[in-house]
């Protein structure tokens, strides 16, 4: 934990740049050493709604690591350095449902993984835990993510199962045909460890989805086209402006202060 009061957050975002130009008064970019290494990138530290806000863009701030490549036990080490109890981390998603459209947000209580070779734990020895997974996301944490969606009028589903795949190639049509079989909802790249990892760390965790494409498409509507680089970055921009007043609202009815009502701190 850093002694300097000033540079200690209570909240944590992870994701692309620009939601800093939210802050009130004074904004720090500061480089935080961990003992895994170099995160992704600086943190910046902004004040927003009365509560000090560190952001960490997950793949640095010129996009260079691919999802595979990201440092997460570093990202997630420097947050909590920094004294963070809350993290938000959005992400770009894939559909897998024909219902749950591109600019819909999905609050996830789920995920499955399927990535390998990640740094996914920090028990490594010679301390060793056995933490639970069974319900990886903050359900407080979750309930005050789909009240803010819904207070700023985004179509959100208030729970879902997110997919994590290895990347950075998105998927064959076969294998979103399988993904889709078993019922899950959305597809990213960089859920898992991320979430895992915070909550190692006893941090409570909440992931918004905000709903890109349709992966390669789905079967029973041949209109749909698969997934593009591109199109996951036109219509990410499309909604920025609404991801960002969600996580806006979301930080001000975050209360760091309170006792937590969950059981994320109990590894």
């Amino acid at each position: 934990m850093l002694k300097d009061e000033s540079k200690k957050a209570d909240i944590g975002v992870f994701g692309g740049s620009g939601f800093y130009e939210f802050g009130q008064g004074d904004v720090e970019e500061l480089w935080v050493e961990t003992p895994y290494g170099a995160p992704s990138d600086k943190v910046t530290i902004a004040t927003i709604a009365g509560r000090r806000v560190a952001f960490l863009p997950r793949h640095g701030r010129d996009h260079r690591y691919p999802p595979d490549r990201i440092n997460y036990r570093a990202n997630l080490w420097a947050m909590k350095t920094l004294g963070v109890g809350h993290i938000i981390g959005p992400c770009a998603a894939g559909s897998l449902k024909k219902e749950v459209k591109p600019g819909d947000f999905v609050v996830c209580d789920q995920f499955v993984n399927r990535t390998w070779g990640r740094a996914d734990t920090f028990f490594t020895g010679p301390i060793t835990r056995h933490v639970s997974a069974a319900d990886p996301y903050c359900p407080v944490l979750r309930r005050l993510a789909v009240e803010a969606c819904r207070l700023e009028g985004v179509p959100v589903h208030e729970k879902g199962t997110v997919v994590v795949i290895q990347g950075p190639r998105f998927s064959t049509r076969a294998e979103s045909r399988e993904y889709q079989s078993h019922g899950w909802d959305v597809i990213n790249m960089t859920q898992y460890p991320e979430g895992y990892l915070a909550r190692e760390l006893g941090i409570c965790y909440v992931n918004i989805a905000l709903v890109t494409d349709y992966d390669a498409g789905l079967d029973d509507d041949p209109t749909i086209a698969a997934v593009t680089h591109h199109e996951v970055l036109r219509v990410f921009k499309d909604n920025h402006e609404k991801l960002r007043r969600v996580l806006y609202r979301l930080i001000a009815a975050i209360d760091p202060q309170a006792e937590k009502a969950c059981l994320c701190h109990q590894v």
